[in-house]
């Protein structure tokens, strides 16, 4: 059985990259020695080391085979039970290289704005380099002498994506190989929505009279850089629930309140959705041409914004320009404006944008 931190109400699982980097393990220290492990310690992209079963391990001379089983805890989405499998091949003519590809089942980028290169494996940057970490930590004996090729691939994966928004956003052909940290918080569980109200009303007790919502770690990170002097406790990974920490701020008598986020939450927050979860409602692109339009940018691009599917897509075409930090100050502007407009009065607000580095793009108040 895999390890985890369970919580009370809110059992964490392990991401499909976790999973995908666990498989890709197991089959390279299959090749080491001769035989695949029935488990195998993995590194997570946040520094934990966790065990996960393996499945089907298979090895035979210069390929291995091995399969985790995803766990997603007390939040399982449609990506639940679903099998990571890796399939590891030595190439010789590759030394010292790790290449990996998607197989079956994982999805191919077929559109720009989503950081990912268009053609190639719908596997995250932050899997992508876990993957890769856990691979060449394991078969740092045989790298020293060949190269590694590394397939995931997802049995079940094309018809799980039926299930995501993936073909919308270009995303052809199974999921996501996903996870910024390995682990799966259940966001959506009525757990997790009282531990972010939980959250905000211990920032309440500390005597600041402000709390600072993120959307996830990195977010978390990046204004907690920006705001040394804040004590800890004020700091709340709201996930999607910005409704429930807004609530909880107003209801705790909170007088500022820091919203940190990247593009494609803050388009949602600026469109007026207080729930922000991927699948609940679509990115208003119309809205992010016409802050485009706003700063000068030309009335063809902002057409082909309108038209986009994601909003890092305007990010990137508005850094072609030369206009990211406009757009993103726009951004943050219409985000003042929208909550405000549903809190009249009832707090001081900040708004803080970072880009997918952590670097900080735009601050407004109001």
């Amino acid at each position: 059985m895999m390890e985890k931190t369970v919580k009370r109400g809110t059992r964490t699982g392990f991401t499909t990259g976790a999973c995908s980097a666990a498989a890709a393990r197991a089959a390279v220290l299959g090749l080491l020695n001769g035989g695949v492990p029935e488990t195998v310690e993995c590194l997570l992209p946040n520094g934990q080391r966790v065990s996960f079963a393996v499945n089907d391990g298979v090895c035979d001379g210069s390929q291995a085979h091995a399969m985790v089983i995803k766990d997603a805890g007390d939040d399982p989405d449609c990506t639940d039970k679903a099998h990571l499998t890796a399939d590891v091949r030595v190439r010789p003519e590759l030394q010292g290289q790790v290449l990996l590809l998607g197989g079956f089942g994982v999805g191919t980028v077929t559109m720009p704005g989503l950081g990912l290169a268009v053609g190639g494996p719908a596997i995250n940057p932050v899997p992508r380099q876990n993957i890769e970490d856990n691979v060449r930590e394991a078969g740092v004996a045989l790298l020293d002498e060949v190269g590694l090729e590394v397939t995931i691939s997802v049995p079940q994966g094309l018809e799980m994506a039926k299930k995501t928004l993936n073909a919308r956003l270009g995303i052809l052909g199974g999921i996501s190989i996903l996870g910024t940290t390995g682990i799966v918080k259940p966001y959506s569980t009525a757990a997790y929505r009282a531990s972010v109200v939980q959250g905000v009303q211990v920032a309440g007790t500390t005597g600041a009279g402000m709390v600072a919502l993120t959307t996830g770690g990195r977010t978390e990170k990046f204004v907690m850089e920006e705001m040394p002097q804040l004590p800890q406790a004020c700091f709340v990974q709201m996930g999607d629930f910005l409704r429930y920490a807004l609530d909880a701020a107003v209801k705790a008598k909170l007088g500022h309140v820091v919203i940190g986020g990247m593009v494609g939450k803050l388009t949602k927050i600026a469109q007026g959705e207080t729930i922000t979860h991927a699948g609940r409602a679509e990115v208003d692109t119309g809205l992010l041409a016409e802050l485009c339009a706003g700063i000068g940018v030309p009335a063809d691009v902002c057409e082909d914004i309108r038209n986009a599917e994601t909003a890092r897509y305007a990010s990137e075409r508005v850094e072609a320009l030369g206009l990211v930090l406009e757009f993103h100050q726009a951004l943050a502007e219409k985000v003042v404006q929208t909550v405000l407009g549903r809190y009249p009065g009832r707090f001081r607000l900040t708004v803080l944008v970072c880009d997918f580095d952590g670097r900080k793009l735009a601050e407004a108040q109001g």
